[in-house]
């Protein structure tokens, strides 16, 4: 993948306490590319965004990433599990974070915020806090500041997990919406089959002690994906062909003995 933006060759992460955590991970993520991560808890999904992001070091291995250039001046954007809003900070401040660590001022940045809050419906709530919205919401105005700095890469680590069917189903949809045509590269991690597949070109299939990827599953329907995706064969046949590939993961993760250590 010759325009790959995100590179891991044979990428090992071993914490202090002897914990191998991944173990010869391999994957390519090109620009504008949407890829999912999928597996069981602890085989290190999460461990991977770190990684990306220049939060952790990789023990072993290459890895290239736009977070890990020098030059890098937020490049990279990362939406957690939980919004991770200030409470004491409007909407408005909240999404100013990120070009307000870069040195914009309010007025300057004021146009740019707007913007990323009536791109995720939330022009009408710039002077609300935190308290004042839903968990759909909150979760909107943390993207709002991840695509405030309009990043080369978006990592998301199971952004909506905490949010009912309903709303999740249509932040699925509005996220794809927001991401196509931005060039961005995004790495989302997932439990969640379904929401792989909605979303993603490729799935990545991660299997544990230690964290590998173990399987790719390809979804080469088309975008604009709109809900109806969900009850055609294209997607039903994608479902059944990853599920199948976590079942083996898992299966392998379950008859594999422990890992020794180093």
């Amino acid at each position: 993948m010759p325009s790959a933006t995100l590179v891991l060759q044979q990428v090992d992460k071993r914490f202090p306490g002897g914990l191998l955590a991944l173990q010869s991970v391999s994957l390519q993520v090109a620009r504008g590319e949407f890829v999912a991560l999928l597996g069981p808890s602890g085989c290190g999904k999460s461990t991977v965004l770190r990684l990306v992001a220049g939060l952790e070091a990789a023990s072993a291995g290459l890895l290239q990433a736009p977070a890990l250039q020098p030059s890098a001046e937020q490049a990279t954007a990362f939406v957690f599990q939980e919004p991770t809003l200030m409470p004491w900070a409007s909407v408005f401040d909240n999404v100013w974070l990120p070009l307000r660590l870069r040195g914009v001022s309010r007025a300057a940045a004021a146009p740019q915020v707007q913007q990323a809050l009536a791109g995720v419906g939330l022009a009408a709530f710039a002077r609300a806090f935190p308290r004042e919205l839903s968990g759909g919401m909150k979760m909107r105005a943390s993207i709002a500041r991840a695509l405030v700095t309009q990043p080369q890469v978006l990592l998301m680590d199971e952004p909506f997990a905490a949010l009912d069917d309903i709303t999740r189903q249509k932040l699925n949809t509005d996220l794809l919406h927001w991401w196509h045509g931005r060039q961005m590269a995004a790495l989302f991690v997932t439990h969640s089959v379904t929401e792989a597949v909605f979303l993603s070109q490729r799935v990545l299939v991660m299997a544990a002690r230690p964290g590998r990827v173990v399987a790719e599953v390809a979804v080469p329907e088309p975008y604009p994906r709109d809900p109806a995706f969900h009850h055609s064969p294209a997607f039903a046949e994608a479902c059944r062909t990853l599920g199948q590939a976590l079942a083996q993961a898992h299966q392998g993760d379950l008859s594999a003995p422990p890992p020794r250590p180093a």
